[in-house]
């Protein structure tokens, strides 16, 4: 019999689908499963509304999210910072994919079809931007 949970490593990352209702609770503030369940189902095929709820309550006993169990519907809000969740994922793919090179980063999407010239022109304005500070 375990009696202490394993502590969730700082840094550990969160899974494809746990970032899903992350985005939605960053997005729309703190929700009900069936609001969550709800919006997972507009984005994907359809998702069982136990498996939402189950999925919420292993991020809450993971950290990654509180409830509010004041009412007679639980709210949840996302317990991690958006920025830095977003940061620390960005900062491991730049270290797996680019060997931690910012700048291949930039030229790999830069050279990308996807980039549009309002894109281009937004990246023209922050490194001027930058450039101006130093």
């Amino acid at each position: 019999m375990m009696l202490f949970k394993k502590d969730k490593p700082a840094d550990s990352l969160p899974t494809k689908t746990e970032m899903d209702v992350l985005q939605i609770l960053w997005q729309d503030g703190p929700s009900t499963v069936r609001f969550v369940h709800d919006k997972l189902n507009e984005q994907k095929e359809a998702v069982i509304y136990t498996s939402t709820l189950k999925l919420m309550q292993v991020m809450k006993e993971k950290g990654m999210l509180e409830r509010d169990e004041t009412n007679m519907k639980h709210i949840y809000s996302a317990a991690l910072e958006e920025d830095k969740v977003k940061g620390n994922m960005l900062g491991r793919f730049v270290d797996s994919m680019y060997n931690g090179s910012a700048s291949s980063l930039m030229v790999a999407l830069l050279g990308n079809d996807k980039t549009s010239e309002e894109e281009l022109q937004k990246i023209k304005e922050l490194l001027n931007k930058m450039d101006k500070a130093k």
